[in-house]
């Protein structure tokens, strides 16, 4: 089974100028644990609920939920996103990106092409497809 069949193709992204708080809003309305962000139609980092923990350590340090809005507006995507990005092609076989994941301990995969985003695969998507192939099988 290769990537392609499992991904997500419909992903959301974050552009690399993008308010640190548009982040924040995006992963907790819309329940999303990593958003690639790109630079044009370029892959250009990725970032995760992880590295908004750490940029809002702030907030847990007293300076109060206003203060770490006001913190997370002045911050770029940019600033934080993690770069270069560990990827994978949609012709990559689903075993190869699962020991990628694992050997790594990250729990998504952008996919691409030619630098060019298409999709995502995380561990929920692996999971997912786990359950299917044993209710299958």
């Amino acid at each position: 089974m290769k990537v392609k069949e499992v991904m997500v193709k419909e992903v959301a992204t974050l552009d690399v100028n993008d308010e640190l708080s548009l982040a924040n809003d995006i992963m907790r309305l819309g329940r999303i644990r990593h958003l690639p962000v790109v630079d044009g139609n370029r892959l250009a980092g990725i970032i995760s609920e992880r590295d908004l923990f750490r940029t809002s350590l702030a907030q847990a340090l007293g300076y109060g939920k206003e203060a770490s809005r006001d913190m997370m507006k002045k911050l770029r995507i940019k600033d934080i996103m993690v770069h270069p990005v560990v990827t994978v092609s949609p012709e990559t076989a689903l075993c190869e990106a699962t020991r990628i994941m694992v050997d790594l301990k990250i729990g998504c995969l952008p996919v691409v092409e030619e630098e060019r985003l298409v999709g995502l695969i995380t561990e929920t998507d692996i999971l997912t497809q786990y359950l299917k192939d044993c209710a299958g099988g």
